[in-house]
C-alpha cells in the first residue's frame, strides 16, 4: 500500500517542452531550406530528423499529455508529430522512386488543410499562455503562405515558399524559446520567465 502511494505521489515531468523542442528544431532546419539559406539538396538531412525528433518525440509528448489529462497538448503534439512523419514518408518514398512526385498543387492542398487545422487550434490557445498563442499564430500563417507558394503565389520577386520559409524560421525559434523557458521554470522550481497570461480567461 505504501509503495502504491509513493508511486502515485511521484512528481511528473511536463512533456510540453519535449514536444515543442522536437517541433521547433525540425521546423527550423526545414525552414532554412525553404528560405534558401540551405540548398534544396539538404532535404535528406531533414528526413531522419522528421522521423525521430519532429515525429517520435512529439508523439511521445502527445501520449504523455494524454496521461496528464491535457486534451489540447495530446491532439497538438500527436498531430504535428504525425505531420512530420507524413513529410518524411513523402520525401523517402519519392526519393526512392516508389512513388511519383506529386504536383505542387497537391502539396499546396495538404498544407492549406493543415493551415485550417492550425487556425482552429489557434482559437483554442486564446485560453493558453501568450507564448503558446504566438506559436500557433505564426504556424497557421506559415502553413497558409507555404500553400500559397506551392499554388504559384509570389510577392514581387519573392516566392511564397521562400517567404513561408522565413516565417517557419520565426515559428521554430519561437517554439524552441518557449521550450527553454518551460524547462528553465520547471528546473528552477519557480517562474523565472513568464509565458504570458492568456488573452481569454
Amino acid at each position: 500500500m505504501m509503495e502504491k502511494d509513493s508511486v502515485a505521489s511521484f512528481p511528473k515531468a511536463n512533456p510540453g517542452p519535449l514536444g515543442l523542442a522536437g517541433f521547433g528544431l525540425t521546423t527550423i532546419v526545414l525552414s532554412c531550406i525553404n528560405a534558401g539559406l540551405l540548398p534544396h539538396e539538404a532535404i535528406p538531412v531533414v528526413v531522419p530528423l522528421a522521423f525521430a525528433y519532429g515525429g517520435v518525440a512529439q508523439i511521445i509528448a502527445g501520449i504523455l499529455e494524454f496521461r496528464t489529462g491535457n486534451t489540447f497538448g495530446m491532439v497538438a503534439f500527436t498531430s504535428y508529430g504525425l505531420f512530420w512523419w507524413w513529410f518524411a514518408f513523402l520525401q523517402w518514398t519519392v526519393g526512392a522512386g516508389w512513388l511519383k512526385a506529386p504536383p505542387a498543387e497537391a502539396i499546396a492542398t495538404v498544407l492549406l488543410i493543415w493551415g485550417v487545422f492550425t487556425l482552429l487550434m489557434w482559437f483554442v490557445t486564446f485560453r493558453s499562455s501568450l507564448a503558446v498563442w504566438s506559436i500557433f499564430l505564426l504556424l497557421w500563417i506559415t502553413f497558409f503562405v507555404l500553400a500559397w507558394g506551392d499554388f504559384g503565389g509570389s510577392l514581387g520577386s519573392l516566392r511564397g515558399g521562400v517567404l513561408g520559409g522565413y516565417l517557419g524560421l520565426l515559428t521554430g525559434i519561437d517554439a524552441l524559446v518557449v521550450a527553454f523557458i518551460e524547462v528553465l521554470n520547471a528546473h528552477s522550481g519557480r517562474v523565472v520567465i513568464s509565458l504570458g497570461k492568456p488573452i481569454l480567461r
